[in-house]
């Protein structure tokens, strides 16, 4: 059976994309869609990524979004402080032994975002 090699983008409709779009790239380092041949696209790390339908009444994120955005960081501690700087909320949700530490927060538009951070093996 043939099967996909990876995650190739996410497209979702927005507000105000272009804002939203520098939003992602100043506060979590997600690159610009290149718009040139020689601008580069978000190269993301390699490691785990978790396909996840929920519950139609899951509580994990807000009832009124369909979906929620997870990112790995290396440190999330960091991360979370420089995002706090940066006047974005940030709660920090736990560890899950095995799988890592969790945090969450939500871009200008609302959508939800669950940063993790892995646990070392």
């Amino acid at each position: 059976m043939e099967r996909v090699i990876g995650f190739g983008g996410f497209f979702f409709r927005s507000k105000d994309p272009k804002g939203l779009a520098t939003w992602y790239s100043d506060m979590l380092g997600i690159n610009l869609v290149p718009t040139a041949t020689d601008q580069t696209p978000w190269m993301a790390e390699g490691g785990a990524t978790v396909f996840a339908p929920f519950a139609d009444d899951t509580d994990y994120f807000a009832a009124d979004k369909a979906f929620m955005l997870n990112f790995r960081v290396k440190n999330l501690d960091k991360m979370a402080a420089q995002l706090e700087t940066a006047g974005v909320s940030v709660k920090m949700v736990g560890d899950v032994p095995g799988i890592g530490r969790f945090a969450h927060l939500t871009d200008p538009e609302g959508t939800p975002i669950e940063l993790w951070e892995p646990e070392q093996s």
